[in-house]
């Protein structure tokens, strides 16, 4: 066993997916020695209850980070969407009730899609939830289910709203974006022009998540956000100005989601009481990084 790192043993589920390789990353900076979720050799499939608390007793984290999820709104099975969101993250949160020690914060990344067409400009935590799709209720559910362990686990939740970063999938607005102006297309198809997202860069989301488990209160819910909104046109403006190449667009119908929520922008109040405030990422310079950094 190698010795431990000067924070401990970190387990972070989804370690190998785009946000688990930056959340890694910066556990490891701040000291932890970092585990994925593995039976031996294996990758633990979480709906695996007993492979699940095999790994758990292995590993006997002092800090998790669950992050393992289906996490695309429009995935196509819902069945799926429920019985990884729910069903997995109370396997993971069984095995580390019943482990040999208790870890001393389990952070669990839900979502600001919880929130839905919420009827205020900025989100905060208690902006009453109101859930329009699958994941977002799945995410709801598993927020619900993981209060049952509340007497058992230091459970914090954290709902990011949108980030992104390199590495990240073209399936999301961002990457598709700046992968479009970095190979100078014709023209880009994009669905709904008139949404608003509250966009930060994954490595503030880690490093947040990183604050959260050293000062985060256990029952209580934190929004990850940057306090700065953004349409789909803003951004296209922005790319416009860092490659000096504008690009015609064209909206197609079939890429606008079922029940779309319009706006999606935070407070990030609570959060910085409980972090303080730390050094954040604009936009602008976020983009220029995904655009400088092929993957």
């Amino acid at each position: 066993m190698p010795m431990v790192g000067a924070g401990g043993r970190a387990l972070v589920t989804g370690i190998r997916g785009f946000t688990g390789r930056y959340v890694a990353a910066e556990l490891e900076r701040a000291g932890y020695e970092v585990h994925g979720l593995r039976d031996g050799e294996n990758r633990v499939d979480l709906l695996d209850a007993v492979a699940t608390r095999r790994a758990v007793s292995a590993i006997r984290p002092d800090v998790v980070v669950h992050l393992a999820a289906i996490s695309f709104v429009e995935h196509d099975d819902v069945e799926a969407i429920y019985r990884v969101n729910i069903i997995g993250t109370r396997n993971l949160l069984a095995a580390l009730a019943s482990g040999p020690a208790i870890p001393r914060a389990v952070l669990l990344a839900s979502s600001a899609n919880v929130y839905g067409n919420a009827d205020v400009e900025s989100i905060d935590e208690e902006t009453p939830v109101a859930p329009v799709n699958d994941y977002a209720v799945s995410k709801l559910a598993m927020e619900h289910m993981s209060r049952l362990w509340l007497d058992k686990l230091p459970v914090i939740i954290a709902r990011p709203f949108n980030y992104s970063g390199v590495g990240q999938s073209e399936s999301f607005l961002l990457p598709k974006i700046v992968g479009h102006y970095r190979r100078r297309a014709a023209v880009i198809e994009l669905g709904n022009l008139d949404v608003v997202r509250d966009f930060s860069d994954v490595r503030v989301v880690a490093a947040r998540y990183r604050a959260l488990l050293a000062s985060g209160v256990p029952g209580e819910v934190y929004n990850i956000c940057s306090g700065r909104a953004y349409s789909p046109t803003e951004v296209l403006e922005l790319m416009a100005d860092i490659t000096g190449y504008r690009m015609p667009v064209r909206v197609n119908p079939t890429y606008a989601r079922r029940n779309e929520v319009r706006r999606l922008s935070g407070s990030r109040d609570k959060l910085d009481q409980a972090t303080g405030q730390l050094d954040d990422i604009p936009l602008v310079d976020t983009l220029r990084w995904m655009l400088e950094v092929e993957t």
